[in-house]
């Protein structure tokens, strides 16, 4: 093909210290359809996580977009005449989208494109692609870790040695916790993240209960005996509770007083999916009273939390600061999985996954 049949290419690619740039064009470089087309690349590369994101407020240029970081100008002039935008956290709204004439692709390299105006890129006619289930198996793997932390009492034995205090009591057979092949884990949200947790709580030989309105579990589950139940149901029979929803109108805190007041007396609770499904005012409560005998919480209402938020201040609880997603192999195949929307792109062919 002549040149005038493969006019030049120029790709923008904004990552961060988590997904940082040069894998998005280590992915790309290689492709047939990217080098014929002589692409040039230009990267930008954003603070977080080590500057927490934010979230558009009310009357605000980035009202409704959610979980960014970066300026909608900022995003404007380094994209400027790219061709294709290759987009984790930053901002991008109709004036954004007003500047930067040229764009035939915005690829967000996240399960959903919360950081986009996505009204603005249709009004445009710019077609946005995500990458869902990107980081599930990470996340996954992290949820049998924050189980095990809390069933085995792995946190709290660290943090007294940590103190200086050998808990050699927490042996005793009042206090020691219960093998997870003894308990039923009930999952609530049988998608991307909870499927994989099912299929790694088999290997422990637990019962399983899942939760879920809008999927039927697989042939495989049904058959290995994995059960779906009602919410009530999972909530009344499970020792342990794990959160695998998305955050909708109708998932919006309804992990409330009364969801934690029908969970067993010394069951668990787990939350590595969002913070916004919990009311953490009354899961503090059920841990203090000892309703709950723990929580293994990744995710919160308000990110960074307060640091003067008393449920971090319980005994019975583990901690981590909305990591779960965050492994090597999320940013490779999240990298591969963008590379993918974009061969496709310059095919002609349609996106495996369109917003």
């Amino acid at each position: 093909m002549t040149h005038d049949q493969n006019p030049a290419l120029t790709i923008a690619i904004i990552g961060d210290r988590f997904m940082r740039p040069a894998f998005f064009q280590d992915a790309l470089q290689t492709l047939p359809s990217v080098l014929q087309r002589q692409a040039r690349f230009r990267q930008l590369e954003l603070p977080w996580p080590d500057l927490p994101a934010v979230h558009g407020r009310p009357g605000s240029d980035i009202e409704g977009l959610k979980e960014l970081i970066g300026t909608p100008q900022q995003v404007a002039d380094f994209v400027a005449d790219a061709d294709i935008l290759v987009n984790h956290m930053g901002p991008v709204t109709d004036r954004v989208l007003a500047q930067c004439p040229q764009l035939k692709l915005i690829a967000v390299s996240r399960g959903g494109p919360v950081n986009i105006d996505m009204a603005a890129a249709r009004a445009h006619g710019v077609p946005v692609v995500n990458t869902p289930g990107r980081n599930a198996t990470a996340v996954a793997e992290f949820t049998i870790g924050m189980i095990l932390a809390e069933t085995r009492l792995i946190t709290i034995g660290h943090r007294a040695l940590a103190q200086g205090e050998w808990r050699g009591d927490i042996y005793r057979a009042d206090l020691t916790g219960e093998e997870l092949n003894a308990l039923t884990v009930g999952l609530i949200g049988y998608g991307q993240v909870g499927s994989r947790v099912v299929k790694l709580l088999k290997a422990f030989g637990c019962r399983i209960l899942v939760h879920d309105p809008y999927v039927e579990l697989s042939p495989a589950d049904l058959q290995d005996g994995v059960q779906a139940v009602g919410f009530e149901a999972l909530l009344q029979a499970s020792d342990v509770v794990s959160l695998h929803a998305r955050v909708t109108p109708e998932t919006q805190q309804f992990i409330n007083r009364r969801a934690l007041a029908l969970m067993k007396p010394g069951a668990y609770f787990i939350n590595t999916a969002r913070g916004p499904m919990v009311d953490y005012a009354a899961l503090y409560d059920a841990l203090a009273s000892g309703h709950l005998r723990g929580a293994g919480l990744e995710t919160f209402a308000q990110e960074p939390p307060p640091a003067d938020l008393p449920l971090l201040r319980l005994p019975n609880v583990t901690l981590t600061p909305h990591i779960a997603g965050s492994s090597l192999k999320t940013v490779r195949h999240t990298a591969q999985m963008v590379a993918t929307e974009v061969d496709r792109h310059l095919r002609g062919l349609a996106p495996l996954n369109p917003c």
